[in-house]
């Protein structure tokens, strides 16, 4: 069962991140907006900075979707892989 679940937008979901680290605490950023402490929190939690490599800084959302692509190519390359040998036995 789905409770009433609402979409927000990135520009929303950033202005919100941006009160927060400019100093809102998240009760406050619950309260005034009507949004759930833990909604807010993985908000936060996805837009924090990861260092990659020198000098490269991604943000967790982006590096999630990284993380998911790699394991997505690592699989087609194992089917590519079977598909080969089977066609050098013809």
């Amino acid at each position: 069962m789905v409770r009433n679940q609402r979409k927000y937008t990135d520009e929303f979901k950033n202005t919100i991140v941006e009160l927060y680290n400019s100093g809102k605490s998240l009760a406050e950023l619950s309260s005034e907006y009507g949004i759930s402490k833990s909604t807010i929190n993985g908000w936060i939690k996805n837009s924090r900075p990861v260092v990659i490599d020198e000098g490269k800084v991604v943000i967790m959302k982006e590096y999630k979707a990284l993380k998911q692509e790699t394991v997505r190519i690592k699989e087609k390359n194992e089917i590519l892989k079977k598909a080969m040998a089977i066609f050098a036995k013809q």
